[in-house]
């Protein structure tokens, strides 16, 4: 009899452990979107704010890159304002002349991959922040060709091994 009831023991306490893991993962996914609808609704309320406050100007686009907001050559200011963590990640910066000034601008993700290259374009601009680009001529800016699984491999494999991405 004893050993029945080691066995019954053994089945109910996988049990518990299944459950309990069962219950902190939906605890994790209900807290995840509850954070996410926030960070959400904070997304919108800058996206409103950069809206209202842009201008649209007209600047030659001289480089793009992603890089360190440290290494950026951005205001003191504005590297001091952001989070810690931010500071070390990297974010897409535009080199453009505008008038006679040549200065550095944080732009949008969502249009980095649009904004050519030594073009003139006229750009919105909120304070330091791209957040649309349109082509001064007319003519069509290229839209962003999402690349497969498969392509976004081979980049990363040929970036690790010293050579540029296949163009």
């Amino acid at each position: 009899m004893s050993t029945g009831f080691g066995f019954a023991i053994a089945i109910g306490t996988g049990w518990i452990v299944t459950i309990v893991l069962l219950v902190v993962l939906i605890a994790a996914v209900v807290a995840l979107y509850f954070q996410g609808k926030r960070m959400q609704k904070k997304q919108e309320e800058a996206d409103a704010q950069a809206d209202a406050m842009k201008q649209w100007v007209t600047m030659l686009v001289i480089d793009k890159k992603k890089m360190r907001l440290t290494d950026a050559n951005l205001p003191q200011i504005v590297v001091d304002q952001t989070p810690r963590l931010m500071r070390w990640s990297k974010v897409p910066i535009l080199k453009v002349k505008a008038g006679p000034q040549i200065t550095n601008l944080i732009c949008d993700n969502r249009i980095f991959d649009m904004v050519p290259v030594k073009q003139e374009v006229k750009a919105a601009v909120a304070g330091i922040y791209v957040t649309e680009v349109k082509s001064l001529r007319g003519g069509k800016l290229a839209e962003p060709v999402k690349k497969g699984f498969f392509a976004r491999t081979m980049d990363k494999a040929r970036a690790a091994a010293g050579a540029g991405p296949k163009k």
